[in-house]
């Protein structure tokens, strides 16, 4: 594609007077990975189901592949995978069985067995998903995202349950896939996840994006000393230099100022003062998680 694969334009959405999305614009680049993030009812999943073509939008429009989810559906259905965060799978049936079927419905079929290798599972193909342990379940359901060799995945927390292992062979897929021009869109509670893997991260808060850019651009952004100290600290004591010290969550502090040497050494030396055992102290860019606490809190 020349434009977006994923165009999200002033899309609200309502369910009676609560805005679950609230004006939410972004645009996601074709083979691109796009990481969507928020806390639990922040607007994730209204905004994926929208762009699956489950929902409608109340205002404003989205577009996937350039395709209207809803008014083109079927076509758009035949370019798109879907990684479900649970159930869509009968239980009885075998894991050989479940992509076999999968792969019929689609014009550009994957094979079912080189899937099935894809996602670490060849020795469970006879296996029911039943008996398939929780991790492997959600192997499973990748491979049934892949079925139909789409343009564009929506991967719904798409390791959780798995081990270490999994989790990193889950990584090499997604790669993988962006390598071949794949875009991907995926929504995760494992903030380490978004940053090994996304091109670019947008954080939904009370259905609105409250940050939108590269991880590396959102971690350097607004650095200040980050210390830890002992929970419900009186940063009113601090000095003036150190501006506004907040709480992030307990025990982690933010002092929201430009870290230079000279207000790490006040820092010091109020701690200091005042009995404080710093356990930490860490200034310029921040981790994913620290923007994220700081953002939704």
């Amino acid at each position: 594609m020349t434009g977006p694969a994923i165009e999200v334009h002033g899309f609200t959405k309502r369910y009676g007077s609560r805005a679950a999305v609230d004006d939410l614009s972004f645009d996601v680049a074709a083979g691109a990975v796009f990481a969507l993030l928020g806390t639990n009812g922040a607007g994730k999943t209204t905004t994926v189901e929208t762009l699956e073509g489950y929902r409608a939008p109340d205002a404003g429009t989205v577009r996937v592949l350039g395709l209207d989810p809803i008014a083109q559906g079927p076509e758009l259905k035949q370019r798109m995978g879907l990684m479900l965060q649970s159930g869509g799978i009968y239980n009885g049936a075998r894991a050989a069985e479940i992509v076999r079927l999968f792969c019929s419905f689609y014009d550009r079929a994957a094979d079912p067995d080189e899937l099935l290798t894809l996602v670490g599972l060849d020795d469970s193909r006879a296996v029911t998903y039943r008996r398939l342990s929780g991790g492997q379940q959600r192997r499973l359901a990748l491979a049934v995202a892949l079925a139909g060799t789409p343009d564009v995945v929506f991967l719904d927390e798409p390791t959780a349950g798995m081990d270490p292992k999994a989790r990193q062979m889950t990584y090499q897929i997604v790669r993988d896939l962006r390598a071949r021009g794949v875009t991907v869109l995926l929504t995760t509670h494992l903030l380490d996840e978004a940053e090994a893997l996304a091109d670019t991260v947008g954080i939904l808060d009370k259905g609105r994006l409250v940050a939108l850019g590269s991880p590396a651009e959102l971690m350097a952004s607004h650095g200040g000393i980050r210390f830890g100290a002992p929970p419900r600290l009186d940063a009113g004591t601090a000095p003036a230099s150190l501006g506004r010290v907040v709480e992030v969550r307990e025990g982690h502090y933010l002092a929201d100022v430009e870290a230079t040497p000279a207000r790490v050494a006040d820092l010091a030396t109020w701690a200091a003062a005042q009995g404080i055992l710093l356990g930490y102290v860490r200034s310029g860019s921040r981790s994913l998680e620290d923007l994220f606490l700081e953002l939704v809190e």
